[in-house]
């Protein structure tokens, strides 16, 4: 019996990736839920965080877990172990599938999985939809007490379990402390801590930016020093959905370096690139002077740029084009 992860990686459409295999594989053209095989010593959790990041070059953050699936192919028995993941990247690099999509929830049940698969994508549509609870989500969070640091930093670095993250995200809005803690574990060099604390902030920004308003000075003085790719790109999507009027001209000069080094970078991952072209474009919006440099930096990237960034620009080119010439507009 081979034992197997894999993910249901959910964007912030709350849409789901799923991949299609290649035709020299032993289900050829099928789709399924990434993942891959258990390596001697590795954790189930472990395993799928390697598989993810080496076949889509993406980061996840794990929220939940449903019911192993046993499923005898003939020609090999495997143990697939699901995981419910979220992530910062829409635009995965594929090393060894043929193509992605990100599909609602409601489509599901019309995708040519693989047969372990079907089972996991029919239990998935239960949990959301409420008709079936998976008692391993039965998890009983403690009340914390705001000052209580080091149980709040196991807390994060220990989570498993959406009803953990909803949580935390809920203590930071309603409690000022526990928002604090959050923003300074972020700029910790503990990078799970980092990257679980600033990936928290996105959900934060998501719903509340007014909260992130006050910080945005910080993250741009600190961002070219981030050492956790996983942890910039964080905050480099905070600062995408923000308000960048607020920033003075000197942090606005900060934000645009480094985000013009993004994208000329070999190095820098897919979704960095993405939410510098959108904060680059922001800063048009303000400095319209910027217009024909981002034009010819997107330009350069349509030449051998991965599919996903590709049509980023485009959208981000089309945007730019609309502008009125030399004209200074508000972002929003």
């Amino acid at each position: 019996m081979i034992r197997v992860t894999c993910a249901i990686i959910r964007n912030d459409l709350d849409e789901v990736l799923v991949v299609q295999r290649g035709k020299k594989t032993d289900h050829p053209y099928k789709w399924e839920f990434p993942g891959g095989k258990v390596k001697e010593g590795e954790t189930d959790e472990e395993c799928i965080i390697r598989e993810i990041r080496e076949e889509l070059s993406i980061d996840i953050v794990i929220c939940g877990r449903l019911h192993e699936v046993e499923y005898d192919y003939g020609h090999k028995q495997i143990t697939l172990i699901p995981y419910i993941c979220d992530t910062l990247d829409d635009l995965p690099l594929l090393t060894e599938h043929n193509a992605f999509r990100w599909i609602s929830r409601s489509d599901l049940v019309t995708i040519d999985f693989c047969e372990a698969d079907i089972s996991v994508a029919k239990e998935y549509t239960d949990y959301t939809t409420g008709e079936k609870e998976d008692e391993k989500n039965s998890v009983s969070v403690p009340e914390l007490p705001v000052n209580v640091d080091e149980e709040l930093r196991s807390m994060i670095t220990g989570i498993v379990t959406g009803r953990e993250f909803d949580w935390i995200i809920n203590s930071a809005v309603e409690t000022p402390g526990v928002f604090h803690e959050l923003l300074e574990y972020s700029f910790s060099d503990d990078k799970r801590l980092a990257f679980r604390s600033s990936w928290i902030l996105t959900k934060v920004c998501d719903n509340y930016p007014e909260l992130l308003k006050p910080h945005l000075t910080r993250i741009t003085e600190v961002i070219d020093n981030v050492d956790n790719e996983s942890t910039e790109r964080s905050f480099l999507k905070i600062l995408s959905q923000s308000d960048l009027q607020k920033l003075s001209n000197r942090h606005h000069g900060i934000l645009a370096d480094h985000c013009f080094r993004a994208l000329r970078s070999g190095f820098s991952a897919i979704a960095i690139k993405a939410y510098s072209m959108e904060i680059l474009y922001n800063l048009t919006l303000l400095y319209p002077e910027l217009a024909n440099e981002l034009s010819a930096t997107i330009n350069m990237l349509q030449e051998d740029g991965s599919a996903g960034i590709v049509s980023k620009g485009r959208t981000i080119l089309r945007r730019l084009s609309n502008m009125s010439p030399g004209t200074k507009q508000i972002p929003g």
